[in-house]
């Protein structure tokens, strides 16, 4: 499943984007302001953004102009209660791909983020892998050799960081952010019965790899070792 970052400093707005969305299959986590917004960048992966261009702290486009100096190519569509043409221009010259005037209706909303995720580059549709261990994101699937399993939407998230940590230890908080977002109230021990699932569906494909605990801290993939 997508995953989609609203920056949007009106709670109630920001609530019902974030819930059109999820009934058209794609998350949402919601950054009331510009520092929300850039931890949330840095704890996740993201498929595109939704950036409403007055907030707290000023002109949104100066913050995208930033992510855009900084090489950040996440699709972006600009929400804004200015319609000139003038300010149109501005949002795409600030590296906008598209920009939706207030207000606006909600189908519309959805189809244009539909649109933007259409149009990602082919490095996000990557297959990440390590060792004898790959996990397709299109088509949620975990590989090893010619073997594969179907994941549910919670364990391709973590899967995948675990994958692109390439047996480095993921700490807990970042394996839980992946899976269910930053907004989503998680259960002690979600994560633990995600982890379950995962080791034995390594095991099902015949991979050589497991899921290790580092206790308090978080988990790695580490290849099996022999007697």
């Amino acid at each position: 499943m997508s995953r989609i970052l609203i920056v949007e400093d009106h709670p109630e707005l920001a609530d019902l984007i974030a819930r059109a969305l999820s009934r058209s299959g794609t998350a949402a986590d919601v950054a009331g302001n510009l520092k929300q917004a850039d931890a949330a960048l840095g704890q996740l992966s993201y498929a595109a953004l939704i950036l409403d261009r007055g907030l707290p702290e000023g002109d949104g486009l100066s913050w995208l102009r930033r992510l855009r100096a900084n090489d950040c190519r996440l699709p972006c569509l600009i929400l804004t209660a200015r319609d000139a043409l003038r300010d149109r221009v501005a949002g795409l010259d600030a590296g906008a791909d598209d920009y939706l005037p207030k207000p606006f209706e909600m189908d519309e909303l959805v189809a244009r983020v539909r649109a933007l995720l259409r149009r990602q580059p082919s490095w996000d549709t990557a297959i990440p892998d390590y060792d004898d261990v790959a996990v397709d994101p299109v088509r949620a699937q975990l590989r090893s050799g010619r073997a594969s399993i179907n994941l549910a939407p919670s364990e391709l998230q973590v899967m995948v960081l675990l994958v692109r940590a390439r047996g480095q230890v993921v700490r807990r908080q970042a394996l839980e952010a992946a899976a269910w977002g930053l907004s989503e109230a998680v259960t002690p021990n979600a994560l633990e019965v995600v982890v379950h699932r995962l080791r034995r569906k390594l095991t099902v494909v015949g991979s050589r790899n497991q899921i290790v605990t580092t206790k308090g801290v978080g988990y790695a993939l580490a290849a099996a070792t022999s007697g």
